[in-house]
């Protein structure tokens, strides 16, 4: 039983893993996954996963315009970071800040203004059988 719970685990980690550098294209992003995590809580009564990632932007690049199935919340660790979500203004933030993504929103921008690197933490709680926790917006 544990051997199942633990492949199945590893399978996921694996699968987030994959769907994250999907979004993430190097040129423009680095992403590490730290943790993938089943938690007791649910997600719109949906057994959920929590998981954490380190994002790496260097100096002047940015990241594509994606969506999470869960909320999302990060904390910049190092240098500056330009973030806007739907319709909202974008704002700077700096190491130390912290954000919060609702639901489904658009992430459109996420990029580093910076002239030094730009790392985040960053953790979505997501439905357990997620195929992708980072959805690349389309045109529609």
């Amino acid at each position: 039983m544990r051997r199942a719970a633990l492949a199945m685990v590893v399978g996921v980690a694996l699968g987030v893993a994959g769907a994250i550098a999907a979004v993430h294209d190097e040129d423009h992003e680095s992403v590490k996954t730290l943790a993938a995590r089943e938690i007791v809580e649910k997600l719109d009564g949906e057994e959920t996963t929590a998981t954490a990632v380190e994002v790496t932007i260097e100096p002047g690049k940015a990241g594509v315009p994606h969506r999470h199935p869960g909320p999302g919340f990060g904390y910049v660790l190092e240098g500056e970071y330009e973030w806007g979500v739907d319709d909202g203004p974008t704002k700077i933030l700096k190491a130390g800040d912290t954000f919060y993504e609702p639901a489904g929103c658009l992430h459109r921008v996420s990029r580093n203004p910076g002239r030094v690197k730009t790392r985040l933490l960053a953790w979505v709680l997501h439905p357990r059988g997620a195929k992708e926790i980072a959805i690349p917006e389309t045109d529609r």
